[in-house]
């Protein structure tokens, strides 16, 4: 990110192994599912604490309770239920959480001023599952989602400036202003974008994970969309094919529970997700919890790479505002639905109640950090609104054919332009 505040975020990340919204502090992990057996015996017993400490990641000491269950299905056990972090850690999701709410903020005024055009989808509500996925994960794993494509987009290691110019249309744009919204890229990181066709990244994801598995590479696939695309045909086709050939491939489904306008029980007949199929298990967490989606993660990357073929993490979330800037997000949902989320289950708040508690920073010193972030990301927002525009022949690039002589219009049809 071009300001100094904000590029603070990625130097600390840096600083601890990784960028934007990347796991780079430390979490301790111990597994659940069960206690030591103490009939066998003390030798037995410090084997298994020898086998639990193998199994934790990272050196942090500060305890994180878990607000709720996971969900299982076709699974003995699951993801870890005492999770540890650090200062580091904790500062670092914050930051990130606060940039990416920022960031979505600030494109909430630039659509309504009319700078970006087309279609915008919103990520506020959904910090959790970017910034916790990306603590599991490395830019080595290959990542892709549907059109609500911010806040992956920035864990993938994107800026706030790059996310503004795409929006606006600019040639510094991360898809030189070709993309849009619903089309941010980071090839370098291994991140192939937004997808605008509801359901297209189950078989693209799969691919992807057929790619890692027929390239003997120790990673996986995380192919993400929402409860609107769950009921898409092409999802099982792909889901059949990943599990017939055990791909290394996460499908994380960010349940907001409402496609477009429609509730996600008046749409599926069974309103969960993760544990629909018989023969690929799955897990249910908390999608407002960062802590509770990292672990989930962490487990599922775990149980790809081992070679026990696809999971589905289904992540319980919610978003701020409407499906899209056309609507409202009032008519199908009451406002004290939206303030109870609000009030309830915010992820930053989670965040922050955990930093306060453990004495790791002040409100005073969080209210002048989100009033810094603010302000810097404002001032990349206003540098990409000044930035130029794609030049005439990124129209014709990136497309097959250069010789059918057709002529296009510009934004005024009085100007026409010649194909080569």
């Amino acid at each position: 990110m071009g300001s100094r505040v904000v590029q603070s975020s990625v130097r600390l990340a840096s600083a601890l192994g990784r960028g934007l919204g990347g796991g780079g502090g430390g979490v301790a992990v111990a597994r659940g599912g069960g206690g030591t057996d103490r009939r066998r015996g003390l030798a037995s017993e410090a084997a298994q604490q020898r086998r639990d400490s193998e199994k934790r990641v990272g050196s942090g000491d500060i305890r994180v309770d878990l607000l709720n269950p996971f969900e299982l299905h076709r699974l003995h056990d699951g993801p870890a239920t005492d999770v540890f972090t650090s200062k580091e850690e904790l500062m670092q999701m914050y930051m990130d959480m606060t940039v990416l709410r920022r960031m979505e903020l600030a494109a909430d005024m630039l659509f309504k001023s009319q700078q970006i055009r087309g279609f915008c989808h919103l990520y506020d509500g959904q910090e959790a599952i970017s910034v916790g996925m990306e603590a599991a994960l490395t830019y080595e794993d290959s990542v892709l989602t549907a059109y609500r494509d911010h806040g992956i987009f920035l864990g993938r290691g994107g800026t706030t400036f790059e996310a503004f110019s795409e929006l606006m249309g600019k040639k510094t744009g991360c898809a030189i202003g070709k993309g849009g919204s619903m089309h941010l890229y980071k090839r370098e990181n291994n991140y192939y974008g937004g997808w605008g066709i509801v359901g297209t990244s189950g078989p693209l994801g799969t691919g992807l994970a057929f790619a890692l598995k027929y390239q003997k590479k120790p990673n996986v696939a995380v192919a993400i969309y929402g409860d609107g695309a769950a009921n898409q045909g092409q999802l099982y086709e792909a889901q059949n094919c990943a599990a017939l050939w055990d791909l290394p491939v996460i499908y994380l489904v960010e349940n907001n529970h409402y496609g477009m306008g429609t509730a996600e029980w008046r749409a599926s007949k069974k309103a969960t997700f993760f544990d629909r199929l018989s023969y690929i298990p799955g897990i249910k967490v908390d999608g407002m919890d960062a802590f509770s989606v990292k672990a989930a993660m962490l487990f599922a990357k775990e149980h790809c790479v081992a070679g026990k073929g696809p999971i589905v993490v289904e992540c319980d979330t919610y978003r701020y505002h409407g499906h899209s800037m056309s609507d409202p997000g009032s008519t199908y949902r009451s406002r004290d639905e939206v303030q109870g989320f609000r009030k309830e289950r915010d992820p930053i708040e989670r965040i922050r109640n955990i930093i306060l508690k453990e004495e790791l920073s002040t409100a005073e010193e969080l209210k002048k950090l989100d009033k810094q972030v603010r302000r810097e990301v404002e001032e990349e927002a206003a540098k990409a609104r000044e930035a130029p525009q794609p030049e005439e022949h990124e129209l014709f690039s990136n497309i097959y054919r250069l010789d059918t002589g057709l002529v296009t219009y510009g934004c005024d049809r009085k100007d026409t332009i010649k194909l080569p």
